[in-house]
């Protein structure tokens, strides 16, 4: 198509699981229609798509891990499996009718925003479209990490990442390296220890692992929430607030976490008796400075014959020899990289370009900013849902992407009220201050004070992961936007003439409201 075919939409969503097709339902119930979701697979989902592994399942409750706006009245269980949560957001696309928007198969490859006209210019696998606005929902576990081990090109058996997990290779009898003790090998081991002949697990630092209260959900419990839908909603909202009392612990109170730690002690000796076993399994750490992972199985599996734990990371491969820190060597025929994803180094940033030619990469090279959660100074009309400092390490992202929708709402909003070809891009100094206060309180944490070194913290240290309080208070700070907040950006030819009269008559002025909202 030429440049002046090329198609354009008003608002362009990358990503296609829970903060893409949340964001394609607001913007459909705020009347907004032109618009496409560009998905790079071919099916949506995102995380609950792309990982399939053996155990895979949520750690947060199935009614709290979910839409406010579309309940789920037939989870199966308290905590679901990846099967059923899949499910739910195909269901969510076909129930809002997000279909005919969705383009699969669409991997982006650049967006380049477009000073003149305004707009950003969007390189998909699939050709070319302009956008006024983007909407960014690619998510921060999207891009698995395989570390960077020495000899790993000579490995001659079968290596993937739990992401990306091989179902046509088959474990039976195979001898299996897992690297990594995070919340998806927790979930792995106890599956594959029953079929594999010999797993050795690689850990370099011991999670805190509490029981899993899980069980199935009952046909009348379920009937019940069909027939009155306000029973799930006051189910979800009795876990939501369980949890918001509980962040209280985490964010301002750390020292009042040994009673956890105890609970936690407990469940260790009561599974494992092996004094060596369980010194390599405690950690040295406060509980929660590292995400608190839930299992009953986990314990269990390492106590089997077949089962090696090697208190070490994973430093060089040999050919078909893995080797830890410590020296400890062991053959094996594949390794699983249980190794999490690019956090705080998310890979879309170095696919979006500002008009000056730079990328949010580089912006965000001395550790990720943003305002709000949403917005990056320096790139007009970009959004990112799951943005730095959104995560929660005890409830459920759910509720802080409900929170950026509403933000979204209102951002689009403020574009119609201003009128005209118009963009809003965050003032620098805002973003600081933003950030300033977030960081500020993040000292006080056990995310930043537990002695930990987690994935929540970038090369620099500094937690760019996680929001320091409850959901309660990040719903309330991005309820709407504060135009004092923005700079207002018009086409340059507008910019020019803003002294003249007739340009002025053209530009609608914003409601009284608004302009007291950003005053």
């Amino acid at each position: 198509m030429g440049e002046h075919e090329r198609e354009h939409v008003r608002v362009a969503v990358i990503g296609s699981g829970f903060g893409g097709l949340g964001a394609a339902v607001r913007l459909r119930r705020e009347g907004i229609t032109d618009f496409v979701v560009l998905e790079r697979a071919g099916a949506v989902g995102g995380t609950w798509r792309d990982n399939s592994y053996p155990g895979c399942a949520c750690d947060v409750p199935s009614h709290l891990y979910s839409f406010s706006f579309a309940p789920n009245p037939d989870w199966p269980r308290t905590f679901s499996g990846q099967q059923h949560i899949w499910k739910y957001l195909e269901h969510v696309a076909d129930t809002f009718g997000l279909r005919p928007h969705i383009r699969f198969n669409s991997e982006v490859k650049q967006m380049r925003w477009d000073a003149d006209q305004l707009r950003w210019e969007v390189e998909t696998a699939n050709g070319t479209l302009t956008a006024d606005v983007i909407v960014s929902a690619t998510g921060p576990l999207s891009d698995p990490k395989v570390p960077d081990i020495k000899g790993i090109d000579t490995f001659e058996g079968k290596i993937f990442h739990s992401a990306r997990w091989d179902h046509d290779y088959d474990l039976r009898g195979k001898r299996v390296a897992m690297v990594g003790t995070g919340a998806s090998a927790i979930q792995i081991v106890p599956e594959i220890q029953r079929e594999v002949a010999q797993l050795t697990l690689f850990q370099r630092t011991p999670p805190w692992v509490l029981p899993r209260v899980d069980r199935a959900i009952t046909g009348p419990e379920r009937w019940l929430h069909r027939q009155l839908p306000f029973t799930a909603a006051a189910r979800r909202g009795i876990l939501w607030g369980i949890r918001e009392l509980q962040v209280q612990a985490f964010t301002k109170r750390p020292n009042e976490l040994g009673l956890i730690e105890s609970l936690a002690k407990r469940n260790m000796r009561r599974a494992i008796k092996d004094p060596a076993l369980r010194a390599k399994l405690t950690p040295d750490y406060r509980i929660g400075c590292k995400r608190i992972l839930l299992s009953n199985a986990y314990y269990p599996a390492l106590t089997k014959p077949n089962v090696d734990v090697v208190a070490s990371g994973l430093s060089e491969i040999r050919g078909n020899t893995v080797v830890a820190a410590d020296g400890t060597e062991a053959e094996v025929d594949a390794i699983i990289f249980g190794t999490g994803f690019h956090v705080t180094d998310m890979p879309i940033a170095e696919r979006v370009v500002d008009g000056d030619g730079h990328t949010l990469a580089e912006t965000w090279k001395g550790g990720m900013q943003s305002l709000r959660g949403a917005t990056a100074p320096g790139f007009p009309n970009w959004m990112t849902i799951i943005g730095p400092n959104t995560g929660l390490g005890n409830s459920s992202m759910i509720l802080m992407i409900e929170s950026q929708l509403n933000y979204l709402a209102d951002y689009v909003s403020q574009l119609d009220v201003l009128g005209g070809r118009v963009a809003l891009t965050p003032r620098p100094s805002a973003v600081a201050a933003w950030n300033r206060r977030v960081q500020d309180r993040m000292e006080r944490t056990v995310w930043s004070s537990g002695g930990c070194n987690s994935w929540y913290l970038d090369e620099n240290g500094v937690n760019t992961t996680l929001w320091p309080g409850t959901t309660t208070e990040f719903r309330n700070a991005t309820r709407r936007v504060d135009l004092a907040e923005y700079e207002i950006v018009r086409p340059p030819k507008e910019a020019s003439a803003k002294d003249n009269p007739a340009a002025k008559s053209r530009t609608r002025k914003p409601r009284d409201k608004k302009v007291e909202a950003g005053a």
